[in-house]
């Protein structure tokens, strides 16, 4: 399995808002997130994850997206824990689908997901525009220091029977407290026999941190 890298470390910049982009549509109390479409669902999540903020914007001129950051941090605002979960529906000018089948099909909250783990460094660059660009413009405004290293699960539930609409959740914890790093935990380009118990508790823990109520 070749090892695919999910940076998260915090930009220099903030984004620009572009001019005549929607704002937000879901709805943020303290650590409960309100969305009342797409679908018309609570997600809550541990009282201790603070929110860090919202950006919706046109990505890659072919979806809608809206993204909501909470982080779990030290007083010094070095993050532990990242949720990061994101509404996007591809634009009535092309004829997208989503499609995860390279991915595990998994059972969560009683609905259908695509579940995908993953580890790496922090510090490869990003794709101009991209989702994670916006990620690491919320965190440095918020003043957020992410790790040298981390660990996700990405869960993505596609709502329609077009495939044109998701619901996304990346759960991201430092990897620094497994003991391994990344070079530690792979083989080559496959993963190394210690990854796999690790995976599974950082399942577990997304699985009971984030609660989706209808």
């Amino acid at each position: 399995m070749k090892r695919q890298l999910l940076g998260l470390c915090a930009a220099l910049f903030l984004l620009p808002n572009p001019a005549g982009a929607a704002s937000p549509e879901r709805v943020v109390k303290g650590s409960r997130l309100i969305s009342k479409a797409d679908p018309a669902i609570v997600i809550k999540l541990p009282r201790e994850a603070k929110y860090v903020g919202a950006d919706r914007w046109d990505l890659y001129d072919i979806a809608d997206a809206e993204l909501h950051v909470f982080v779990e941090a030290d007083r010094d605002k070095n993050v532990k824990t990242m949720y990061w979960i994101q509404f996007e529906g591809y634009l009535p000018s092309n004829s997208h689908i989503y499609n995860y089948t390279k991915d595990e099909a998994v059972k969560f909250a009683g609905r259908d997901f695509w579940q995908r783990a993953r580890f790496g460094p922090t510090s490869g660059p990003t794709r101009a525009g991209s989702d994670l660009e916006h990620v690491r413009a919320l965190l440095a405004q918020a003043g957020y220091k992410t790790p040298a290293e981390t660990m996700n699960v990405r869960l993505v539930q596609v709502l329609d029977e077009a495939r044109r609409k998701e619901l996304m959740f990346i759960y991201a914890e430092d990897l620094a407290p497994t003991g391994y790093t990344s070079a530690q935990l792979m083989d080559g380009e496959q993963t190394r026999p210690e990854w796999e118990p690790i995976k599974q508790k950082l399942l577990e823990r997304a699985r009971k941190r984030i609660r989706i109520v209808d």
